[in-house]
């Protein structure tokens, strides 16, 4: 059975971008959010997961990081 954890995406801060290849500019496919707060706590691996599935989330989060 799998798990669907809600994430509310505008209490999110605090984000720090991993796997970040500027070879692979400008899709960045292998980037990913390794930490985070959500609403003042540090999120969960599955909150994480959530997060990651949202890859517009995800792209804006890289071209925050690289400005």
């Amino acid at each position: 059975m799998q798990h669907v954890y809600e994430v509310d995406f505008t209490k999110i801060t605090d984000v720090e971008v991993a796997g970040i290849d500027m070879n692979d500019y400008p899709d960045f496919c292998d980037a990913y959010i390794d930490y985070c707060l959500v609403d003042g706590v540090e999120a969960t691996d599955e909150q994480l997961d959530t997060i990651n599935d949202n890859t517009e989330f995800v792209y804006e989060e890289v071209i925050n990081y690289l400005h």
